[in-house]
């Protein structure tokens, strides 16, 4: 008699198993709690604030990781200077056009006029704390920050560009002594799959940080915020919308790939996002499924943490769109050499400002004090809705990053077009935690 011996298939896991889906249910749930129960969704403020804080704890160890063994598994220092350089030249050209579609926007959609503010009115305490951070933020000040005081620091400090600046020296000292650093090489690559293990178990606890952060968010300005100023609020969001779906579309369009599917690839880290306002929540996250979407280590640990600092199209956005708003409101009339002057400052003071919760209205601070034709208290009128436009802020750059990784692996030539196809349609892509270029032959 022949017996057939059952073949075990893996089950699908169930709906209710997706991070994506944990994380809108944790979302709509933080909504409601806001709604219904404010001081309470104020009071889950830690629970928000304890997430991004174990995300943070993780980032350093990911970046430092990816790009010493990125680097180092390269070994040609030229294609390294090569990939950064095609990367930066990317990020300028996009991060200035994101500059120029918010002011084309403002000068268009006008969403202050109508409001006749008079300066003398507002009150300038409310936005004290965030002048004096932006008197800080001046470019020498910005270049010296890049510096960490010692080797250890930068990782121990959580500033992104001084790991980045760390983990690229040591990447290029550990691929200049050849074979002998072999050894250590594979040691760090063993490392860097432990990392990625307790990013994996760091983000089983996503939905209860989104839900922490949206009650908190809701709890304390309350839906009904939106409606005092939802001309800003829709006219950002609309204009950051447009911003993906078109330039950013089109662009992928080009590389052979379609905007909406990276989107729906990535839409755990675009919810997670939403939930914290933070997209340094997902920054693992991202670096993980860019390299399964068949880009390679080098590019990814080059672009993915660097973008994150030079490559902000939402938070460009923002700016030149906020910035008029207040000038409008305040019945100020820019000049076309002003308005430029103010996109050029945006584009220095927007360059270093990490994805967090508040950088970008910090960054606005700056460029109105070196702009005083705007009155920098007027930000005050903003303040209230500027936590609902953090999200959307954070939501654009998250995307303008991924879309860079792709365009600048493909400008390479190293784009997995087979794994990139695979993972953007939702079939099973061949997962390497550790591609062929990571560790060289011999």
């Amino acid at each position: 008699m022949i017996t057939l011996e059952a073949v075990s298939v893996p089950a699908k896991p169930r709906w209710y198993t997706h991070l994506y889906v944990q994380v809108l249910i944790a979302i709509t749930a933080g909504v409601l709690l806001g709604h219904f129960a404010p001081a309470t969704g104020e009071a889950m403020k830690p629970i928000g604030d304890g997430f991004i804080k174990l995300v943070k704890m993780i980032i350093v160890p990911v970046i430092f990781l990816t790009i010493v063994t990125g680097i180092a598994g390269m070994r040609d220092l030229s294609a390294v200077g090569r990939v950064a350089g095609k990367a930066f030249a990317y990020f300028l050209f996009f991060s200035t056009l994101a500059l120029i579609v918010g002011l084309i926007v403002a000068n268009v959609v006008r969403p202050g006029d109508g409001l006749n503010i008079d300066p003398a009115t507002l009150d300038p305490a409310r936005v004290a704390t965030y002048s004096a951070q932006a008197h800080e933020t001046t470019l020498t000040g910005f270049l010296m920050g890049i510096i960490p005081d010692t080797f250890l620091s930068a990782l121990t400090d959580g500033n992104i560009l001084q790991t980045l600046f760390v983990a690229i020296l040591f990447g290029i000292g550990l691929a200049m002594i050849g074979e002998r650093g072999n050894r250590l090489l594979l040691a760090l690559n063993d490392v860097s799959l432990a990392v990625f293990k307790i990013v994996a178990i760091l983000m089983k606890a996503a939905p209860v940080g989104a839900f922490g952060a949206m009650a908190f968010t809701i709890g304390r300005y309350g839906v009904g915020t939106l409606a005092n100023l939802a001309a800003l609020v829709g006219t950002f969001y609309l204009t950051s919308l447009l911003f993906v779906l078109v330039v950013l579309g089109t662009v992928a369009r080009l590389c052979g790939f379609s905007i909406l599917r990276l989107i729906a690839y990535l839409k755990a880290e675009l919810l997670l996002v939403l939930g914290t306002s933070s997209s340094e929540s997902a920054l693992p996250s991202l670096i993980e499924k860019m390299e399964r979407a068949g880009c390679p280590k080098t590019v990814v640990g080059l672009v993915v943490p660097t973008g994150y600092s030079f490559n902000l199209d939402g938070t460009n956005i923002y700016m030149t769109l906020a910035a008029l708003f207040i000038a409008q409101a305040c019945n100020v009339d820019l000049t076309l050499g002003q308005q430029l002057l103010l996109l050029g400052v945006a584009m220095l003071s927007s360059k270093g400002a990490a994805g967090v919760t508040g950088a970008g209205f910090i960054t606005l601070a700056a460029t109105l004090s070196i702009v005083p034709d705007v009155p920098i208290a007027g930000m005050a009128l903003i303040l209230g809705v500027d936590r609902f436009m953090s999200e959307c802020r954070s939501l654009t750059n998250f995307i303008g990053n991924a879309v860079a990784t792709i365009v600048v692996a493909r400008w390479e030539g190293r784009l997995d077009r087979e794994q990139l196809d695979a993972a953007l349609s939702g079939r099973a892509a061949r997962v390497d935690q550790q591609p062929a270029d990571a560790v060289p032959a011999g």
